[in-house]
């Protein structure tokens, strides 16, 4: 089989494998997400100065994890893969809520990886009438076929901005009077906080919760009360009670 047949792993439109295919994608403006790449030198490194020209995300990956986005297609140290949607502005997601003529309400996602727990968010995001979704470039999870299924096609219809800088991004929605509440366990209760104005909710990373830099950028600090022994949820299924209180509060008014 040539490399021109061993291009897409399985028959997966979404995943490129190989040096010549990823270089033509490139080229060819294909909506790809992110670019796994195992070294430097030669080709790889063609294929890293025209992703970085296209502002598409390059991670370093191992063998193994090249060979299991490949499904065992010969990748040649490279794997690209594409973007099930396009991301949006920040001031796009802002001109929503001018447009609705309602106060802004956006998740904000702290190094989210698990393209489930992103998937879920954006799902629950669609259903609860929030205006869009701020996610990092680095260290999280994109517009991948995983993100896109688990959000049930709530992909389709929720903006997602990806941004270089999530500090500098906070910054802007509070230049526009977004107040930004973040979500850990040393805030205040959830239900005693007034969601009614414009809202920027933080959800923090699955393991590390919201970094000290974003941390520091809130607003206000805010808390779901665990009676248990698991002294913490999935950032999907919290995000989805704290969603739902935003829009609880906003549907009281």
């Amino acid at each position: 089989m040539n490399e021109k047949n061993e291009s897409r792993s399985g028959g997966n439109a979404d995943v490129i494998c190989g040096r010549n295919p990823v270089i033509e994608a490139l080229k060819s403006g294909a909506n790809l997400d992110t670019v796994y790449i195992d070294g430097n030198g030669g080709s790889l490194s063609v294929i890293r100065r025209l992703a970085k020209d296209k502002g598409i995300v390059v991670k370093d990956a191992r063998d193994e994890k090249l060979s299991k986005l490949s499904g065992g297609a010969s990748h040649q140290g490279v794997v690209a893969v594409g973007a099930c949607g396009e991301y949006v502005t920040l001031e796009d997601i802002l001109a929503v809520s001018a447009k609705k003529g309602t106060k802004p309400f956006i998740i904000i996602c702290d190094e989210i990886e698990d393209p489930h727990n992103l998937g879920a968010i954006i799902r629950t995001a669609e259903t609860s009438g929030a205006d869009g979704v701020i996610i990092p470039k680095r260290r999280s999870a994109g517009l991948n076929a995983t993100v896109f299924k688990t959000s049930a096609g709530a992909a389709s219809y929720v903006p997602v901005a990806r941004v270089s800088n999530l500090a500098s991004a906070i910054d802007t929605l509070k230049d526009n009077g977004v107040w930004i509440y973040g979500t850990d366990a040393c805030g205040n209760d959830y239900t005693k906080t007034d969601f009614t104005g414009s809202c920027g909710l933080v959800i923090g990373s699955e393991g590390f919760g919201i970094s000290r830099l974003i941390q520091q950028k809130c607003d206000f600090m805010v808390k779901l009360p665990m009676l248990g022994k698991i002294n913490s949820l999935n950032a999907s299924v919290a995000a989805g009670v704290f969603m739902y209180e935003v829009l609880r509060q906003r549907s009281a008014e």
